[in-house]
C-alpha cells in the first residue's frame, strides 16, 4: 500500500523547492532523471483499467539520467478508502525491468497483449529521500508537483507524511488529491487549451498557477 500526499505549484518555484529540501541535512539528494511514462488500458472494454469500478493506471516507466538508465513497469488504483483520511491510500504494485528488455517488453504489451495506448507524459524528476520518507519534486510540462511518500516500515505511514508536510510547510488540506493527469485535464478545461493525450515539453500546455 502506498502513502502519500501531492501538491502542485508554478514552474517558477522550483528553485525555491528544491533549495528548501537542498537545506534539510536529514535528506539525501539524488540525480535529476528524465522520465517518460507510458499507461496502458485493457485490450477488452470490459475490463478497461479507467472505469469507475477499476479505477486503476498500467504504467511502463524509462527513467535516464547521467549515471543509468532503468525501466519500471507498475500498477496503480485509487481505492474506496483512498480518501478517508488526509493522506492519500492508493494500491501500488512495481515491478522492475532490465532496460536492455524494454523493446521485448513493448513488443508483448503492443503485439501479444494488444493493449491500448492510452496516454503518457514526460517529465524531469528529483528524488530527496531518508529512511522514512521519499520527497519527489516533478517538472511537468504545465507545472511543478511536489509529492511526500513514505518509504518506513516501522513508523505509522500516515504520520511520517503528515509530519514531513508540517516541516515544510504544506498544509494537507491544499494536497491535490487525484493524479498527473486530473491536474492537467482540468487545467485545460480552466485555461482553454487543446488536451492531447500524449503531454510532451514540446507542446502548447496549461500552466499551473499559484
Amino acid at each position: 500500500m502506498e502513502y502519500e500526499v501531492r501538491y502542485y505549484f508554478s514552474t517558477e518555484k522550483l528553485n525555491d523547492l528544491i533549495s528548501k529540501l537542498k537545506t534539510i541535512k536529514d535528506l539525501e539528494e539524488h540525480e535529476r532523471s528524465y522520465e517518460k511514462t507510458m499507461q496502458f488500458d485493457h485490450p477488452d472494454e470490459n475490463s478497461s483499467f479507467y472505469s469507475k469500478e477499476i479505477d486503476g493506471r498500467f504504467r511502463i516507466r524509462v527513467t535516464s539520467n547521467n549515471s543509468s538508465s532503468k525501466c519500471k513497469l507498475s500498477w496503480k488504483r485509487r481505492l474506496k478508502s483512498t480518501t478517508e483520511t488526509d493522506v492519500n491510500k492508493e494500491e501500488e504494485v512495481e515491478l522492475t525491468i532490465k532496460y536492455e528488455e524494454y523493446d521485448n517488453l513493448m513488443f508483448i504489451i503492443n503485439n501479444v497483449l494488444k493493449m491500448k495506448n492510452i496516454e503518457s507524459y514526460e517529465r524531469y524528476r528529483t528524488i530527496f529521500t531518508n529512511e522514512d520518507i521519499e520527497i519527489s519534486v516533478d517538472e511537468y510540462p504545465f507545472g511543478v508537483a511536489l509529492e511526500i511518500e513514505n518509504k518506513s516500515t516501522t513508523k505509522n505511514p500516515e504520520t511520517v507524511v503528515k509530519e514531513w508536510a508540517k516541516l515544510l510547510d504544506l498544509k494537507l488540506e491544499n494536497a491535490y488529491r487525484l493524479s498527473w493527469d486530473d491536474k492537467y485535464s482540468e487545467l485545460c478545461k480552466e485555461q482553454g487549451i487543446e488536451h492531447y493525450n500524449h503531454v510532451t515539453f514540446d507542446l502548447p500546455m496549461p500552466k499551473v498557477v499559484d
